[in-house]
């Protein structure tokens, strides 16, 4: 297959999606948004990967090019495509399915559990420490079925349409590489208080949370490209 992936800045890319993705055979490529790129057309790839970024689903003043990704986002959900978002991707997903976007009680910085919802058909475990990194999340859209939740995160993740949409509010993709990048641009969000924000010590010392990461990630793409 060959896949399009949607990136909002330079210091949070695919990571470990891309060796991923390599390694079954597919081909990608990489639509910087944040370059003024243009976008491609639905006909364009097989399936679509919406990243995540520091801005919010209604900062379109800001970030002019937000429309137009919202208009590519709603045309994959009316085509028979894969289409999965991660964190802010996830939220414009969710949007678009006539979801609401709110911040969450607490935001969550760091590695941090979510339990596994009832109606999950994913062979996740009951609780399974995940990286996070957002402050806002989304409500339940319509016809979704819920996959996880937090203390802090009513909704972690949904799928849409049998398994072909899902919306994540956590980071499967994380590498020791990219949150080091996270901590570096993204200063203020860990400098913050709150419960659930973890210093940056502690999210890189937990090598074993990223290896943790890795597999789970494989589950999901395998899942989310053969549904």
């Amino acid at each position: 297959m060959h896949l399009c992936i949607l990136q909002h800045v330079a210091f949070e890319g695919p990571a470990r999606i891309a060796d991923w993705l390599i390694s079954q055979g597919h081909t990608f490529t990489i639509c910087h948004l944040y370059q003024a790129e243009p976008l491609p057309k639905v006909k364009d790839f097989d399936a679509l990967i919406v990243l995540g970024g520091p801005m919010n689903v209604s900062d379109e003043a800001a970030y002019p090019w937000l429309a137009a990704e919202k208009r590519l986002i709603r045309k994959t959900l009316e085509s028979d495509r894969p289409l999965l978002g991660i964190c802010l991707g996830g939220q414009l997903i969710a949007e678009a399915l006539g979801a609401h976007i709110a911040p969450c009680k607490n935001a969550e910085i760091g590695w941090w559990p979510i339990e596994k919802h009832a109606l999950c058909d994913l062979a996740w475990p009951p609780v399974l420490k995940v990286f996070h990194w957002h402050a806002q999340g989304f409500s339940l859209p319509v016809d979704a079925q819920p996959l996880a939740f937090s203390p802090a995160c009513e909704y972690q993740g949904f799928t849409w349409d049998a398994g072909r949409v899902i919306g994540l509010q956590f980071h499967l993709e994380t590498t020791l590489a990219s949150a080091q990048a996270l901590i570096t641009h993204c200063a203020p969000d860990w400098q913050a208080q709150g419960a659930y924000i973890q210093a940056p010590e502690a999210m890189l010392a937990d090598l074993q949370g990223f290896s943790g990461l890795a597999s789970v990630l494989d589950l999901l793409l395998l899942h989310w490209l053969q549904a």
